[in-house]
This record gives structure tokens, sequence and C-alpha cells, in this order.
């Protein structure tokens, strides 16, 4: 097909790719004069309706996902009868490449990169998909060290109801596979967890966890057996490294992350635990490995214990904000953190004014107040989106006042519209720059608490929103609290 043009519009430049449904070559754009990628159904499925809709759903699906860490569809179309979707041309090679040509990977740059293809991932997941098939295969470089997750081909929709495989059909690819997806059983967000913690000890040691010689073989690998450790092989990873992809590769999908996005979070500590950086997070909870438990002179629980300690005392402290709410005498200084936080006290917070320097600024400033008036009835709330869950731009925030510059550990947000997701961001201006992330993005779910990772002190903290939670055309902030 090299040389053929599609469409009188594509034309089919290089190979670069096949797959068991369909081949994927480099073409020009003649009406747009720029690269991009086209993947054609193979000529033997033009004909199977369930193939062809399969294919055309991968277009549908994909379309829906704008984000830097997916590739982005930018047409579909049909040329005498062959399917083929335009895709973004990414100029680089895959991870699966750079695994094979490099090695195992510095432990930074694992994690880097397995952060992207989370997020990517977790976004998906926000729009009702799963993806199936998260393999390095599937993970596209920019070479600018910016990774890409593509080929939703067999990715399914979260609602059963709407998804074209049932439970009984196993698809995916055998060294990544969940075990749940091997006995073709339903898949979730888990199932991509799972694979994502295989790719993350591929990179890691340049080896799946579980070899074999055929499809069979590996899944029940994947199903029976746990995955060898990765200190046994790269000394250098930490034991809560080693805990995080045990846990992800968790045989039962109830005792991985809860989400993606947690998987991402915890991929970032253990990366600012990596650079030095990382204040205090606890521990990812999960069972200890058989190599955990014959270490006697271990001190990672001694670390557990006071990271669990910490935390603890941030929830006391919250608990001892909120249930002082009406009560106009209790001293916004008042400690709450307990013997296990160190002494840390509760810093009144105030909300001063909306920030939204991609909008239109009518964001509802004059309600700041009212997620800080120890009043959970009363709220902040962003403008009402018709794009909902999407906020149509980068983001939307609340500014919050310290009174004068502190060093905040904990940040705690209570919202009655759940689901929406926001990172912590600060300076030393009401009005920004708010060039500091100090706590990543997360979903704010009912009662969420940030930890601060913040190096130096801010006077202004700013709760910066970047997307709604799924039942909402808009995202409310009852109450905060701090310590």
């Amino acid at each position: 097909m090299v040389g053929e043009v599609l469409s009188d519009r594509y034309e089919l430049e290089e190979l670069v790719g096949t797959g068991g449904m369909s081949s994927v070559y480099r073409a020009h754009d003649r009406l747009l004069d720029r690269k991009v990628a086209l993947k054609v159904l193979h000529e033997q499925y033009m004909a199977d309706d369930e193939y062809v809709e399969r294919f055309r759903r991968e277009a549908r699906s994909v379309a829906a996902l704008s984000h830097p860490n997916v590739v982005t569809v930018i047409d579909r179309g049909e040329h005498e009868g062959r399917q083929f979707i335009v895709f973004e041309y990414v100029a680089g090679e895959n991870l699966k490449r750079l695994i094979e040509r490099r090695g195992p990977a510095p432990v930074t740059t694992a994690l880097e990169l397995a952060m992207q293809i989370a997020r990517g991932l977790s976004f998906a997941h926000q729009q009702g998909l799963v993806h199936r098939d998260v393999k390095p295969q599937n993970v596209l470089l920019n070479g600018d060290g910016q990774a890409k997750v593509t080929d939703f081909g067999i990715a399914r929709s979260m609602d059963v109801q709407h998804g074209m495989t049932q439970t009984g059909t196993v698809l995916g690819t055998s060294d990544y596979i969940a075990p749940e997806q091997a006995q073709g059983q339903r898949v979730d967000e888990h199932t991509d967890i799972y694979s994502l913690g295989v790719v993350l000890y591929e990179l890691l040691t340049s080896e799946v966890p579980f070899p074999g010689e055929n499809f069979v073989a590996v899944a029940m690998r994947h199903i029976n057996e746990p995955p060898p450790p990765i200190r046994d092989k790269r000394p250098d990873v930490s034991p809560r490294l080693e805990a995080a992809v045990q846990r992800a590769m968790a045989k039962r999908p109830e005792d991985r992350f809860d989400s993606m996005i947690d998987f991402c979070h915890e991929l970032e500590a253990n990366l600012q635990e990596a650079q030095g950086t990382l204040v205090s997070a606890p521990a990812p909870k999960g069972p200890r490995t058989h190599r955990q438990r014959r270490r006697g002179a271990n001190p990672w629980p001694i670390v557990v214990a006071l990271a669990v300690l910490i935390a603890i005392g941030g929830v006391i402290a919250y608990l001892v904000t909120t249930s002082t709410s009406n009560s106009p005498s209790t001293s916004s200084t008042s400690g709450g953190g307990g013997g296990g936080g160190g002494g840390a006290a509760a810093v009144h917070v105030k909300g001063v004014n909306a920030f939204d320097p991609l909008g239109d600024g009518q964001e509802h400033g004059d309600r700041a107040g009212l997620a800080t008036d120890r009043d959970g009835n009363t709220y902040w709330e962003t403008e009402h989106y018709q794009s909902a869950p999407s906020l149509g731009k980068g983001g939307v925030g609340l500014v919050l006042d310290a009174g004068s510059p502190v060093q905040l550990h904990r940040l705690g947000i209570a919202t009655s519209t759940p689901g929406f997701v926001a990172s912590i961001k600060a300076g030393n201006s009401e009005s920004g720059p708010f060039d500091a992330t100090v706590a990543p993005q997360r979903t704010v779910n009912g009662q969420t608490q940030y930890v601060i990772t913040a190096t130096r002190d801010y006077r202004y903290y700013l709760i910066w929103i970047t997307r709604l939670g799924p039942n909402y055309n808009t995202a409310r902030i009852n109450e905060v609290s701090a310590t």
C-alpha cells in the first residue's frame, strides 16, 4: 500500500508497524502539508461487522481523549472499503524498543515515564474507558521525553452494557495481562493498573516478570505466581518502590491501588524520594512480600510507622478544626496535630478570591470566604460549565490566604460535589503567579487530605481545579483546613 493515496488526501509513505487487526503507516497529509500516522484495518477483517465496528469505536473513543499523554485522533475515514484512522505522528520510538536498546532504566527515568503513562490512562478512565492492552509497545516517545499512550483498539467502556466484548472473552497481550483479564472476567481501571505495574517492572529490570513459551503458560503465571522481587535484580530500587509495584500487580483487583491517579501519586512520592525532595508521605499499603518478611534488620517498617503517625496527626488536626466550626471562641492556631503529628498546629487559611486567568475572571470570587467560614453547609463554587466534566480551559481555582508566609504540611478539602480533580499551588501574591506546585493532582472525594511538599514559606495557596466531577457541572469547596 506504500505510495497509495487514501481519500485523495493521505499519501502512505512507510509501513511503521503491524498488529493482529491493523497496520500503521507514516503518511503525508496533502491538504495540511504535515506528517500523520494512518492505522488501516487488515483486509481480512473488512467484511466482519464486529471488527469494523470495533475499529470505528476506537476512533470515537480516542477522539474524546485530549491529553498530552494520549496520542490524538485527527480523522477517520473509509477508502475503497478499507477503514482507517488518522493519528498525530509521533516522531520517535516506542517504549519497548527503548528498553531493548538501553536495558534497565535509571529509577528516576522509569518513574517519570510511568507517571506520564498513568496520567494518560487516568484521563481515559475519567472518560469511562479502560485501555486493556497497556504495554511498552503501545507507548510512543516523542524525542523530548514525553510519553504518549496509543492503540486503544481493544479499549472498553466501563459501562458493561456499552462494551462490545462480554465476560468470557480474553483480549490483551500475555506478558502484561491482568489475572482477571486472563480468566475472561470483567475488567475495570484496576486491570490497567496491573498492566502498568508490569510495564514499570520491565522498565526497572528490562525483563518481564513472567516469561513463557506461549500465551496460556504466561497467563497462568500471571494468575498463580507472585512477581519476582525487583530488588533481587536492582538493589538500588527502594523498598517503597518495590512495594508499590507489588501492590499494583496484586492478584485481586481490590488489593491494588484504588485508582490510576492514586498509583500516580505514589509514583510521584517515590520520585521525590529518589530525588531527595520528599518531605513526608505514607508508604503504600498492601501485604508484605516474602522478601520483606525475611529481613530482620530492615528499617523500612519504622519509616512506615512514623509516616502513619504523621498521617493520623493530620487527620486529628482536621477533625479538631471542623468539630469546632460552631464555636467562635476557638483559637485559629490551636494545636491539633497529636503526638504523631509532631505538634503541628492548625493554620486558619482564609478564602480571599477566585483565580481565573484563562477565562473571564467571573468565578464567584465574592464567595471565596464561604470555603473557610467553618460552616460545612456553605461553599464557594466555580461557574456552571456546559462542557462538564471538562472546563474547556486549563483550570480555575480558589485563592487561600494564610495571613503571613508559612510552610503548610497538609491541606484538607471537604466538598459536596465529589470527583473533581485539583492540585495545590503556591505563591506570594493574591493575584499570582502561582508557579510552585506543592501537591500533585488528585481526585477530591468527600473529605480529601493533600500532603504539601513545599520547601519554603508561602502566604497564598491555590486550589487549582482542572476537571469537574463526572456527575456535576460545577465544583464546590465547602470547607478547607490546613496544618
